[in-house]
């Protein structure tokens, strides 16, 4: 799967990490940065990888900044993204089945990476359940 990945100066370690457990699984990654834990605003990331997401250069993104929150709204300014803010697998499964989420956000100052791992395979695996929720997944935009 190709995937994106970004983060805050916050959650570069973790970002760092799992770019490399998802390559040995298979995956291609694209790493946005930052590529060091200086000071950065998240928006600027979030935003880059929005935008290969809603062109469908990815097939999907992934962020982390402190909360998770911040880049998660960021992400979500763009009309083709539904990006959700998950720190259980549970959270991460059913922003697939019932969202059809295409950016997983994690709040790295609050999940082990042992949790980061675990949420982000879930997310990749998952495939939405369409149906009953197709119509409320397009309803989400405001287009």
């Amino acid at each position: 799967m190709k995937i994106a990945i970004a983060s805050d100066h916050a959650g570069v370690e973790y970002k760092k990490q799992l770019v490399e457990y998802l390559k040995e699984k298979g995956n291609e990654l694209f790493d946005l940065g930052p590529f060091n834990e200086e000071r950065v605003d998240y928006p600027d990331f979030a935003h880059a990888l929005a935008k290969k997401v809603s062109i469908k250069e990815v097939e999907i993104g992934i962020l982390f900044c402190g909360s998770g929150n911040g880049i998660n709204m960021s992400a979500n300014k763009h009309q083709e993204i539904r990006s959700a803010l998950c720190w259980k697998k549970e959270i991460a499964e059913l922003a697939r089945l019932h969202n059809n989420a295409n950016v997983l956000t994690m709040p790295a100052r609050f999940i082990s990476f042992e949790d980061v791992k675990e949420i982000a395979s879930i997310f990749i695996e998952t495939e939405f359940e369409g149906g009953r929720h197709e119509g409320r997944v397009n309803k989400i935009s405001c287009v």
